[in-house]
């Protein structure tokens, strides 16, 4: 096992910079997942670990070795790609042997690594088996037996399940989530998937632009997002963000005039707020409940359209008959479009950003929150 340092990374193409001085660590055994939009850096970032990409600037350590213009071959790395990229012509077998073959080891050896890795991917049955008579699941395990048989310090994961149907995904995610406990390897992952990175990952770096937007556990970037942009991505469906202003601040009494006649008055301590404050409240869908207690904000709402999903159901409202909102409801609810609804959240669940986008702290007391519209 073995750990892995980028520190002041930076790639450009010309002049124009793309991956903007990103540092991290990564420690041994750690399944960390590289995850953002498309055009992000995430997969330039993992090529540049791998040793397919030139570096601008910085440097790549992997354990205690400065592999920053290190050949890839030499890297102990290993690398599966978003295509399957198996050879036609050879079996199972022969593909899983081909690099070590080609490495002059023996054929013991050869046949004890191919064995290991059929075992652990399950795919002893199908050794003898050209890859057109494989599915994509099996061919995918293919390609990560081929990585297995090198012993390699480091795995690398090219957004490797895009080419699967959502059955597969879901299978080979539970996959990959087995083979990393019973290796114990360090994994790097990249996709743009933000439910492979929640279910997959110890932690998780966001990409914004070639930024870091932020780095933490699942669970840390879902509860205490640091920006709106880590809200916007983290969380199925996306996060509610509802621009306002701060016309008052008195006494831990906010009032947030989130549009014309639509006021939110909390009950909150936000030092670092003024009146014409610019604010932003984050509500995720799935905290929006059916029912409205004292002390929740209630949300008066008309629906655009609903999905019944028969586990969920999903409604697309408008907040006021003005502000786009998304609502996820646990089990079947029976709506129509037009419906006036009252929900409610629990104001411990809503985030606070500044008009940067970026999180403020805010210190609670007991809270009371209505919004008069």
């Amino acid at each position: 096992m073995t750990n892995v340092t980028v520190k002041n990374l930076v790639k450009a193409y010309d002049q124009t910079e793309i991956i903007h001085d990103i540092n991290f660590d990564i420690q041994s055994g750690e399944f960390i997942v590289l995850v953002g939009p498309s055009g992000c850096g995430k997969s330039t970032i993992l090529r540049m670990i791998a040793g397919l990409e030139d570096i601008t600037s910085g440097n790549i350590y992997i354990g205690d070795d400065d592999v920053t213009h290190t050949a890839a071959s030499k890297r102990g790395i290993a690398m599966v790609f978003q295509s399957y990229a198996l050879y036609p012509h050879m079996t199972v077998s022969e593909n899983l042997s081909f690099g070590l073959k080609n490495m002059k080891c023996s054929k013991q050896h050869i046949d004890q690594k191919v064995k290991q890795a059929a075992d652990i991917l399950q795919l002893s049955d199908y050794l003898d088996r050209l890859p057109s008579h494989l599915s994509g699941g099996q061919r995918q395990r293919v390609a990560i037996g081929r990585t297995i048989v090198r012993d390699p310090k480091i795995f690398l994961f090219d957004e490797p399940l895009s080419n699967l149907d959502t059955e597969l995904r879901v299978q080979m995610r539970h996959e990959l989530g087995k083979l990393h406990q019973k290796l114990g390897s360090t994994m790097i992952y990249v996709t743009h998937d933000q439910v492979e990175a929640m279910t997959l990952a110890d932690k998780i770096i966001v990409l914004d632009a070639g930024n870091i937007a932020q780095m933490g556990s699942p669970l840390e970037l879902y509860n205490h997002p640091k920006n709106t942009f880590t809200a916007s991505f983290i969380g199925s469906p996306k996060i509610n963000l509802l621009d306002g202003i701060v016309t008052r601040h008195k006494k831990n009494k906010l009032l947030i005039q989130l549009g014309e006649n639509m006021d939110v008055y909390l009950d909150v301590n936000v030092p670092a707020l003024q009146v014409g404050d610019e604010i932003t409240l984050g509500l995720r869908p799935e905290h929006i409940k059916p029912f409205v207690r004292d002390e929740d904000l209630a949300l008066e709402m008309t629906t655009d359209a609903v999905e019944t999903l028969g586990d969920s159901t999903y409604i697309y409202a408008k907040l006021f008959d003005k502000i786009d909102i998304r609502v996820k409801l646990q089990g079947q609810h029976i709506f129509n479009d037009m419906d006036r609804l009252t929900l409610s959240i629990d104001p411990r669940n809503i985030l606070f950003f500044d008009g940067n986008g970026e999180a403020i702290t805010v210190e609670n007391s007991q809270t009371s929150h209505s919004l008069a519209g």
